[in-house]
């Protein structure tokens, strides 16, 4: 597996495919080694957990299982789709920055 990866942690991605496809969620954990990340609120399992300490609890929890990051695409809040991600580079005083701006030609806003 590829070690780089198109999203980063606090990116909002939309689903490309998959049981959650179009929908959203925030990005809150990457894991490049293994080509994957975990998004807030998509891709639900259930856990069921036994208790460890005297007098904690057991049950059955939902928590969110990792995907695989070529399922998802960046989400641009301007033009409101799922887009690849360019990179630009911009001045700031005397130094160059690089930049991740919308893929979509119509759009170009930073991310």
């Amino acid at each position: 597996m590829a070690n780089k990866l198109h999203v980063k942690a606090g990116d909002t991605v939309m689903v490309i495919s998959g049981d959650d496809k179009g929908q959203t969620g925030k990005v809150l954990v990457v894991s490049p080694k293994e080509g994957k990340i975990i998004v807030e609120g998509l891709n639900k399992v259930k856990k069921h957990v036994k208790p460890r300490k005297a007098g904690e609890r057991g049950g059955i929890v939902e928590a969110e299982a990792p995907m695989y990051a070529c399922k998802v695409q960046v989400y641009c809040p301007h033009c409101k789709k799922a887009v690849r991600v360019k990179h630009k580079f911009v001045q700031e005083g005397d130094k160059l920055r690089k930049v991740r701006v919308c893929g979509n030609k119509d759009c170009g806003k930073t991310l």
